[in-house]
């Protein structure tokens, strides 16, 4: 903890105090109340940030499970403040340097040449870092329940006639902690679903943050989710307990509570297992296996949600990482179709489709992280999340309801 606030702090003080000399030029303004105004405003929500941050350093376990509010609205001011703060740094920086390069070479040459300073990239810096700025503050008050569907069909010799058509809505990553009990933007969603009416309905993990604790109470509206054929659900990294300062018993009590919220919530949860779902006399297998991810707790069985199952039924698999995809399915287990979530699309991002304009960081961690791929015969869709963890907001990456169609091929 003193460790923290040692390294921490004086980093954050350093960057406000750089930040200060780069904004300094532009509060040079004629009114004198404007300017001092600006000056002090300046450093009073800086000390207030930085002293909300010694604070939540101190007393983090306590915050984080007594008061999430808390830690929800720091995040978010945090967010909003330091992100763009660290831009505007970084184009300052680029003059600071430029203008350091340029006084050598007129102290050494002395050639008469104009070598006087200039702000030209910090000016950009200043401009980016504001629409950076409303980026955010939007994405932490609004982003975050901007639920938008997004649409793509999976076509298949494999399926059967019967299913030709069939409707699949799929959520994911709820991280109902994050939501602190406002139930209002979740209910919006819940009507968007029904909305689409579904004949099958799929949650493919991280109910939770942390513990059972945080889902329990939201029973009630996830039970308003209607399909004609039912809705089956996984467990993620997250709803283990592993993340949190719970003990082994603590954390096999947290699974057993989850189990009980996913049955009150309708769910047939799936763990490491196989249902079949009939048309007439036609039918699918929906498959659920435990989180298994790449660095994040390779747990789910496959082989053993598989076993006995015919290889000619059109399977669809709900396995909460795309990376399991690419290590135990892809040219390997006769799935057709996976369903993962996980990857959130890192919660930012630049999508437009018409323009063929699809980025988010995360792409640098995983190379199929939002959204439908073919590998083969063989289909991953990634569901890009309806909640959020750690930043506390969307900016251009909003909460989604996949809304995936069967097609005969």
């Amino acid at each position: 903890m003193i460790k923290a606030i040692v390294i921490v702090i004086p980093i954050l003080i350093a960057l406000d105090i750089y930040v200060f000399k780069g904004l300094f030029p532009f509060m040079d303004v004629e009114n004198l109340a404007l300017k001092k105004g600006m000056k002090i405003g300046y450093w009073v929500i800086s000390a207030i940030v930085i002293l909300s941050m010694i604070v939540l350093i101190i007393y983090f376990s306590a915050i984080r499970k007594e008061h999430p509010i808390f830690w929800v609205v720091f995040a978010s001011i945090f967010s909003v403040i330091f992100i763009p703060k660290l831009v505007f740094a970084g184009f300052h920086l680029i003059d600071d340097l430029f203008n350091l390069i340029t006084w050598s070479a007129n102290k050494i040459f002395s050639d008469g040449t104009d070598w006087g300073r200039r702000n030209f990239i910090t000016k950009i810096g200043l401009g980016v870092s504001a629409v950076l700025m409303g980026a955010f503050a939007y994405g932490v008050t609004k982003g975050k329940y901007a639920f938008r569907v997004m649409s793509d069909v999976v076509p298949s010799k494999r399926l059967p006639d019967a299913f030709d058509g069939f409707k699949i809505v799929q959520l994911s990553d709820a991280h109902l902690g994050s939501f602190i009990n406002n139930y209002g933007p979740i209910e919006k969603m819940v009507q968007m679903v029904n909305d689409l009416n579904p004949d099958l309905i799929v949650f493919t993990g991280d109910m939770v943050n942390e513990h059972a604790q945080e889902a329990e109470g939201w029973e009630h509206v996830f039970k308003e989710l209607k399909s004609k054929y039912g809705k089956y659900s996984i467990f993620g990294n997250h709803d283990y307990a592993h993340y949190g300062p719970w003990n082994a018993e603590e954390q096999a009590d947290s699974v057993a509570r989850l189990k009980e919220v996913h049955r009150k919530m309708g769910f047939r949860l799936l763990l490491d297992e196989r249902e079949s779902v009939q048309v007439g006399e036609a039918q699918i297998d929906i498959v659920g296996v435990h989180n298994w991810g790449k660095g994040f707790g390779e747990i789910g069985d496959l082989d053993k949600a598989l076993a006995g199952s015919d290889a000619s039924i059109f399977k669809v698999l709900l396995s909460h990482d795309p990376t399991h995809f690419e290590h135990k399915v892809m040219g390997k287990a006769p799935v057709d179709l996976t369903l993962s979530g996980h990857t959130h699309g890192m919660q930012m991002g630049l999508e437009i489709p018409a323009l063929g304009i699809k980025w988010s960081p995360v792409s640098m961690r995983y190379k199929r992280w939002g959204g439908l791929y073919q590998e083969g015969d063989q289909f991953i869709h990634v569901n890009r999340g309806m909640g959020v963890l750690g930043f506390p907001g969307r900016v251009g990456m909003p909460p989604e309801v996949s809304f995936i169609e069967l097609k005969k091929a």
